[in-house]
């Protein structure tokens, strides 16, 4: 009986995005995450006298700040050694040779596959083969399983590898693959890295991705870790997640239909944050807050964003561990057949609804919008949730346009 971990996309040091700014006092510990996620690792394999750990690529999320991230890396390779664990690394297209410019010296248990070509590494006394090659550059556009070794035989034969295989969404088409193509080679598992989901591409062969350790954005959601997979001869038996991730990130829409007021409306919101907390299995909470609905409060929460998003943050703090990434309000009024007066006022809204009836001047607006935002940054344009204008996102935003109308003109808060 083996067992091994297959973990990959570790991502080490990499910011949390969009959340260390949002809390300050906890921004060193959100910081730290990543590396709190891999120390979970590494004490899992300790606490269950794993025989082997393998990594997937992206072990770094770029050219090191400073030596810190190295030291940490080896710190934690030298526990392993200390319990006889050997490790096997390929480099992915964050960490590729030429990305990562500085280096420091590993234990000997720790084995880093080169680039010029796939390799195999037989650890001592395992009776296993593992297979690989790190990534020269950022970019490999070339099928690289084709020139993966033939299975060794009377061992078990393991292939590592950083891919998209066929596609995958989100990701960039990194040493593309089909899944007959790691069929063909006859190994009995492909520990993958890459994609950030975990995935179990197939039982026969065993083709397996673990997801990443930690998730970083408001796009990696829900229970991040490794795989721990248990071999039996050259038969594998199984490969369980684990979950390693220290602050749990979560897309959170709530319905506000049916609130009659604005303290309605936040108690729904503060019910379902604590729901969500619950879920989280006693780690820190990352949200993105989606309001929606048709409700009495609508003006109040769209006319006046900067409140609605301090409110949240508020009810988050009561909640518990719980931190808001971003508000985005998707609200509307409950029903209204027109303006309420027929002064200025009324006029502008008039005009907000007459453009979102007619597709031209949709089209114009969105037109003259894009040209605004191609000046702002990319990272401040995913911040307020901006990165693509699609009708969705350009309704909301007249809408809240109109809200703000209503809340500031005939609400007399300004």
């Amino acid at each position: 009986m083996l067992r091994f971990i297959h973990a990959a996309d570790i991502h080490l040091d990499s910011p949390l995005a969009g959340l260390c700014l949002r809390a300050e006092h906890r921004a060193d510990d959100f910081a730290r995450a990543p590396r709190r996620a891999f120390e979970r690792l590494i004490d899992h394999a300790l606490r269950e006298r794993v025989d082997l750990v393998l990594i997937a690529g992206d072990l770094f999320d770029g050219d090191w700040r400073d030596f810190s991230t190295g030291l940490f890396f080896v710190s934690q390779m030298a526990r392993l050694h200390g319990a006889g664990i050997p490790v096997g690394i390929i480099k992915g297209n964050h960490d590729a040779a030429s990305v990562v410019t500085r280096a420091l010296s590993l234990p000997p248990n720790v084995h880093v596959f080169g680039t010029s070509r796939p390799e195999t590494w037989e650890p001592p006394g395992l009776g296993v083969a593992v297979h690989g090659q790190s990534f020269p550059n950022r970019a490999v556009p070339e099928n690289i399983a084709l020139d993966y070794p033939a299975p060794r035989p009377g061992l078990l034969n393991i292939g590592l590898l950083h891919t998209s295989l066929d596609g995958r969404p989100g990701h960039a088409p990194y040493a593309p693959c089909a899944l007959r193509d790691l069929a063909a080679r006859g190994y009995d598992y492909w520990a993958l890295g890459h994609v950030h989901g975990r995935e179990v591409v197939s039982r026969n062969p065993w083709v397996v991705y673990p997801g990443n350790l930690q998730g970083r954005h408001a796009n990696e959601t829900g229970a991040k870790g490794f795989t721990l997979v248990t071999a039996e001869g050259q038969s594998i038996r199984s490969a369980e997640p684990v979950t390693a991730d220290v602050v749990r990130w979560a897309r959170v829409a709530l319905d506000l239909t049916g609130c009659d007021s604005f303290d309605d409306a936040c108690g729904r919101i503060g019910t379902g944050l604590e729901t969500e907390l619950e879920a989280a299995d006693g780690r820190a909470l990352a949200v993105r807050l989606t309001l929606s609905g048709r409700t009495a409060a609508h003006r109040a929460i769209a006319g006046d964003l900067e409140r609605i998003r301090a409110e949240c943050a508020a009810l988050a703090e009561r909640a518990g561990d719980v931190w808001i990434e971003r508000v985005v309000v998707e609200t509307a009024e409950p029903g209204r057949d027109g303006p309420p007066s027929a002064d200025a006022f009324a006029e502008l809204l008039r005009t907000v609804e007459a453009i979102k009836a007619d597709p031209q001047e949709m089209a114009e607006l969105r037109q003259d919008l894009e040209q605004a935002l191609a000046k702002v940054p990319p990272p401040a344009r995913r911040l307020v949730g901006l990165e693509e204008l699609d009708d969705g996102r350009l309704a909301t935003v007249l809408e809240g346009a109109a809200a703000t109308l209503l809340h500031h003109l005939l609400d007399g808060s300004r």
